[in-house]
């Protein structure tokens, strides 16, 4: 049998790896000590050309369906890893046949939810993730993709702004449809709900949840946040003639959301005294095209959103409201975000992502400006949270010494 790799960008080095050893035996010095979620496959991190990526050892037809489903939702510029490589062919020195390899890029500054509950977190973590879950899934179904396996095993987070914005891991149950019917959404709903309720029951039996954190009722939120944020994005809204600025008002709430419109349609009744909306085509990362379009910075929504109102505050500070608004960014970039970020020392730089620091810092000056009753300098409030807030938070870039499947993981009856 002959070792064959696929992969859209071809790196003879590939072969480099021990492939013809069973993935759960790769010898250490192959390996990156990340975190790693449950998974119903071996999978490890490795280290290779300077890069890390995530291996997952599946059969072969599997492994070639689900990188070509990976790939479309990359063309589909939805929140999922970077596929990257198929191995097939795989034997053992001794000529014994090993499952495919599925290879793709490990996700930078993501962590599984189990990791997460390693940390200290704040006591709404489970529902931060939940929103982040629903906003995801919420995408994918308008982009006509339904998961088969939801759940938080099958999904990083990165931190974003006191948020999380979620990435789908897994795809390998995933379908890609024109459209998805109720029924169709209504059954990943359920999946979802049923698969939070044990993972958050997990947690719980473990003591890594919070205290009185129902695991039933949090894992229900996600039906309500989801119905929500789907109705938004897709309902139909009636209002008189007279009325049209509302139309207006809906897209600006869409904007809100992190959503732009890129189709509405809009029709009128018989006799023409009511106008009925519906948006037809939505586009998630309202904010954080716009802070690119400006600075060039690729960041969360949240974090753009963020990024974006620091920008508004020094543009009136510097009173430059009727300012270009391009040379303005560019100049807040120059002289507020970029110096900033440099003033992070090397070793501490790994702590967070720029954007999710220069959030944190903004966060810390306000707490430091109201504790002293008068507005904190800059310059003060990056060397105070150098001092007392950053040294204290974990490497999130790489994680070393957090195995999660070392969490116990409790059996659920009913799951």
């Amino acid at each position: 049998m002959t070792l064959s790799i696929t992969s859209a960008r071809p790196d003879p080095a590939m072969f480099d790896l021990p492939w013809s050893v069973p993935l759960e035996q790769w010898p250490a010095d192959h390996l990156a000590a990340l975190p790693r979620g449950i998974s119903r496959h071996v999978v490890r991190f490795a280290r290779h050309a300077g890069k890390v990526f995530a291996v997952k050892e599946i059969k072969a037809d599997l492994a070639r369906r689900e990188y070509e489903m990976l790939r479309f939702l990359g063309r589909l510029d939805l929140p999922a890893v970077t596929p990257y490589a198929v191995v097939t062919g795989r034997v053992t020195a001794d000529g014994q046949p090993l499952d495919a390899c599925l290879v793709t890029r490990h996700l930078s500054f993501s962590l599984p939810y189990r990791a997460l509950y390693s940390q200290s977190l704040r006591p709404d973590t489970a529902s931060r993730l939940i929103d982040a879950l629903a906003v995801l899934l919420v995408r994918l179904h308008l982009s006509g993709f339904w998961w088969g396996d939801v759940s938080l095993s099958n999904t990083l987070f990165r931190r974003d702004a006191g948020a999380f914005a979620a990435y789908l891991v897994d795809a390998e149950t995933g379908e890609l449809h024109q459209s998805l019917s109720d029924g169709q959404r209504g059954h990943d709903l359920e999946i979802a709900r049923v698969n939070i309720a044990g993972e958050l029951m997990d947690l719980a039996a473990g003591g890594f949840l919070e205290e009185h954190t129902d695991p039933v009722e949090t894992a229900t939120l996600i039906v309500a946040r989801y119905t929500s944020l789907w109705d938004e994005l897709t309902g139909v809204e009636r209002f008189g003639t007279g009325d049209r600025w509302r139309v207006d008002e809906r897209i600006r709430r869409l904007n809100a959301l992190g959503f732009d419109v890129d189709e509405l349609a809009m029709s009128t009744d018989l006799d023409g005294t009511s106008i009925q909306i519906q948006p037809k085509v939505v586009d998630a990362g309202h904010h954080s095209r716009r802070l690119l379009r400006l600075t060039g910075l690729d960041v969360e929504e949240n974090q753009a959103r963020r990024l974006l109102n620091d920008l508004d505050s020094y543009r009136a500070a510097t009173d430059r409201l009727g300012d270009n608004e391009e040379m303005v960014a560019h100049d807040w970039l120059t002289r507020i975000y970029e110096p900033t970020v440099r003033a992070i020392p090397r070793d501490l730089a790994g702590k967070l992502e720029a954007a999710e620091i220069f959030h944190e810092l903004l966060e810390h000056r306000w707490y430091m400006s109201e504790r002293a009753g008068h507005d904190t300098p800059l310059g003060e409030a990056i060397a105070d949270y150098i001092a007392t807030v950053l040294p204290a938070k974990p490497d999130e870039r790489a994680i070393l010494g957090v195995d999660t499947t070392a969490m116990p993981v409790i059996a659920v009856e009913g799951r």
